[in-house]
């Protein structure tokens, strides 16, 4: 087997380990809500604004958690924050501003065990690899790569399912993409 091969292989028993209808319960939830803000810290918080781009594409009311724009959250909102080890204390901290403004939190992670995971109201689990547990079964990819890979694969998962529910087509989601590239 390639490293190609392997490297795609490991993203895709973690995408594919995901509890049959949890894309479609989040897809639902995003549907649903006012407005959705997307926060996550290092390369989980890249595939985050990749996400949050995406949503916007999609005619979503996003925001993205730190940015200048980000507006605040309440009622009818919700916060997507990736937390793939579980416990990540600044992420800890926004969940528990955005559920004290009375938005719902759908925590993103690996660990739904971990103690920032529990204050969500909601987990959407990839059992995947992060650096809380890379040295425990070390596969190809490094540190928490499978589960960083994993959140983009997912996402795009989860994007097919929205264009559906929202009933938008590839060119709708084209004249939203921005034009000062």
């Amino acid at each position: 087997m390639t490293l190609a091969a392997q490297a795609a292989a490991e993203l895709a028993t973690a995408v594919a380990a995901i509890a049959p209808g949890a894309l479609e319960s989040l897809a639902r939830d995003i549907a649903a809500a006012r407005r959705v803000v997307c926060h996550g810290v290092g390369r989980e918080g890249l595939m985050m604004r990749a996400l949050a781009m995406r949503l916007h594409h999609l005619g979503c009311n996003v925001a993205v958690a730190g940015d200048m724009t980000c507006p605040p959250l309440g009622p009818g909102d919700l916060l997507l924050a990736a937390c793939g080890p579980g416990h990540l204390p600044t992420v800890g901290a926004l969940m528990d501003v955005a559920r004290n403004a009375g938005a719902r939190v759908v925590c993103i992670t690996a660990e739904p065990g971990g103690p920032t995971a529990r204050i969500a109201d909601t987990c959407l689990t990839i059992p995947a690899q992060t650096m809380a547990r890379d040295q425990a079964a070390p596969g190809l990819l490094p540190m928490g790569s499978v589960f960083e890979g994993a959140l983009f694969l997912a996402f795009e998962l989860l994007v097919l399912d929205l264009r559906d529910r929202l009933a938008q087509t590839v060119d709708a989601m084209r004249a939203r993409h921005t034009n000062l590239e």
